[in-house]
C-alpha cells in the first residue's frame, strides 16, 4: 500500500499537475479538487490507482479515498504542494474566468447546499466524537442505575468525564457554527462565533419579556427564548453580519477600522438577529420538527414503517445528486430541540443495503466466473461494512444500474425497523457498524445493529431475486 505522500503525488500527476489545480479540500471521505482543464485529467488511470476507491465527476473532481485519509491528503496538497484549500483569485485571468463561469452555472439551490456543506463538514469530526462520548456516558449511567456496573468513584468519574467531553462541543454548537459560517460568508470568524453565542445567551429571555414575546406558562411556546431558531438562526445571522461588516468597512477610515467596524457590525446585527431572525428562524425550526413528528412520533405503526422504508430507500439517490447536505440542518435542529437525531439512523441503513446487494452480486459473479467483479467487491465490502459506501456504489452497484435500485429497496426494510423502534443518535457521521456508539442508549445501539442486519438481508434478497447471472457476466 502506497504511503499518503506517494498517493498524493500520484493523484497530482494524474490530474494534470499543480498547474491544473485551482484548489483542493476534503470532506469526510473525498479529496475534492477544483480542476482548470478537465481534458488533462487521466480519469481511468486515476480510478485504477491503488488507494483510490472511486472518482466522482461533479463541479469539483472528487477522489474517494476514505475517512481520515481524505484530510491527510488535503493537508499534503496544501502544505507540500502549496495548493490552496479555497478557490482564490490568481494571476491567470483565464483560470479566474473559468472559475467564475463555473460558479455562475450552479443554481441557487446547488449553491445553498454547497454552502451548508462548507459550514458543517469541517465540524463532523467533533460531532462524531461528542456523540460517541455522550453515548458512552449515557450507557455507563444506565448500567450503573440498573446495577450492572458498581457505583464507585472510577465509573462515576468516567461517566462525568465522558459527559464533559461530549457537552464541550454539543453545548456550544451554535458558536462553532457561527465561526464556520463566518469563514464561508467572509465575515470575521470571532464575530461569527459571537453571533452564535448571542443566540444561546440567557439574556435573550429577559429581552423577550420586555417585548411581550415570552410565554410564562409554556416557555417553549414563546416567540423568542434563548436558543430559538437554533443553527438556522445562527447561519442567517452570520450572513447578515457579513453584509453589514463589509459595508461598514468600506466607509470607515483604516485607523478606526479595528474599533468601529466590529462594534457597529455586532450592534446592528444583534438587533436584527434578536428581534427578527431568531423569531422567524424559530418558526421555521419548529415547523420542521413538527412536520417530522407527524411521521416519527405517529401513533400509527404503519406510518412509521412506511416513512422509514421510503427515507432509507431514497437516500442513496439523494447522495448521488449531492442533496444529502441539505439534511444537515435538519439533523442539527433535531439534536437541539429533541436531544437526539432520528433521521440519521434511518438513512444510515442505505449503506447496509449496498453491502447486502454486493454480496448477492459476488455470488452471481462467482457463478459466471467474473473474477474482476469479485475482486472489486472483495475490496469494497470491508469499507462498506464500516460505513464507507463509495467503493461499492461507484465500483459495483451504480455501474451495473439495477443493483443500485435493489440495494435501496432492500435498505428500506432496515429503515422501517429503525424508525418503528424509535432509534435516535446523539450525533451523525459515518454509517455502518462504526456508528453504533453514536446511538443514545444500549437498547438503541442494539436496535440499530438489528436494522443493519435487516438491511444486509433485504439488500441481498431483493438483489439476488432481481439480478440475473447474465447481468454480471460481461461487466
Amino acid at each position: 500500500m502506497a504511503t499518503n505522500i506517494e498517493l498524493a503525488n500520484q493523484i497530482l500527476k494524474l490530474v494534470g499537475g499543480k498547474e491544473n489545480i485551482t484548489a483542493a479540500i476534503n470532506c469526510m471521505t473525498r479529496l475534492r479538487i477544483r480542476i482548470k482543464d478537465d481534458s488533462k485529467v487521466q480519469l481511468e488511470a486515476l480510478k485504477a490507482t491503488q488507494g483510490v476507491m472511486g472518482v466522482v465527476e461533479a463541479d469539483t473532481l472528487q477522489v474517494v479515498v476514505g475517512p481520515g485519509k481524505a484530510k491527510k491528503l488535503a493537508d499534503i496538497f496544501a502544505n507540500e504542494f502549496g495548493i490552496s484549500q479555497d478557490a482564490v483569485v490568481t494571476d491567470d485571468w483565464k483560470a479566474n474566468k473559468e472559475a467564475s463561469k463555473a460558479k455562475h452555472k450552479k443554481g441557487p439551490f446547488r449553491r445553498m447546499l454547497e454552502t451548508i456543506g462548507g459550514i458543517f463538514v469541517p465540524l463532523i469530526p467533533a460531532i462524531i466524537a461528542a456523540g460517541i462520548f455522550n453515548g458512552f456516558a449515557s450507557l455507563i449511567g444506565t448500567l450503573i442505575g440498573e446495577g450492572n456496573l458498581p457505583s464507585n468513584d472510577f465509573w462515576n468519574f468516567l461517566q462525568i468525564l465522558f459527559s464533559l467531553i461530549g457537552s464541550a462541543f454539543l453545548g456550544y454548537f451554535a458558536i462553532f457554527t457561527g465561526v464556520n459560517a463566518a469563514k464561508r460568508f467572509g465575515a470575521t470568524e470571532a464575530l461569527g462565533g459571537m453571533i452564535g453565542a448571542i443566540t444561546i445567551g440567557a439574556q435573550i429571555d429577559a429581552i423577550s419579556r420586555m417585548f411581550g414575546l415570552y410565554n410564562e406558562s409554556v416557555r417553549l411556546e414563546s416567540i423568542l427564548i434563548s436558543g430559538k431558531g437554533g443553527i438556522i438562526g445562527v447561519i442567517l445571522g452570520v450572513y447578515i453580519l457579513s453584509l453589514i461588516e463589509k459595508a461598514i468597512r468600506k466607509i470607515v477610515p483604516d485607523v478606526l477600522d479595528l474599533i468601529i467596524t466590529p462594534l457597529v457590525s455586532l450592534l446592528l446585527t444583534a438587533l436584527v438577529l434578536v428581534l427578527i431572525v431568531m423569531p422567524v428562524s424559530g418558526f421555521i425550526s419548529d415547523a420542521l420538527v413538527n412536520g417530522l413528528s407527524v411521521i416519527i412520533d405517529s401513533p400509527y405503526a404503519i406510518v412509521r414503517v412506511l416513512s422509514g422504508y421510503i427515507l432509507a430507500a431514497l437516500f442513496l439517490p439523494m447522495v448521488l445528486l449531492g442533496l444529502h447536505h441539505g439534511l444537515i440542518p435538519i439533523y442539527a435542529v433535531q439534536l437541539e430541540q429533541l436531544g437526539g437525531v432520528s433521521l440519521f439512523p434511518v438513512l444510515a441503513m442505505a449503506g447496509a443495503g449496498q453491502v447486502g446487494a454486493a454480496i448477492a452480486i459476488y455470488i452471481k459473479a462467482r457463478r459466471v466466473q467474473n473474477d474482476k467483479m469479485r475482486s472489486i467487491i472483495a475490496g469494497g465490502l470491508p469499507a462498506g461494512i464500516l460505513g464507507i459506501g463509495e467503493p461499492l456504489i461507484y465500483g459495483v452497484t451504480l455501474p451495473l444500474g439495477k443493483p443500485f435500485i435493489t440495494a435501496g429497496l432492500g435498505a428500506g426494510f432496515g429503515g422501517a425497523f429503525v424508525m418503528l423502534t424509535g432509534v435516535t443518535a446523539g450525533a451523525w457521521g459515518p454509517s455502518g457498524l462504526v456508528a453504533i456508539p453514536l446511538m443514545q442508549s444500549g437498547m438503541k445501539m442494539l436496535n440499530y445493529f438489528f436494522g443493519i442486519i435487516i438491511s444486509y438481508i433485504g439488500g441481498f434478497i431483493v438483489t439476488y431475486l432481481v439480478i440475473r447471472d447474465s447481468d454480471v457476466k460481461d461487466v
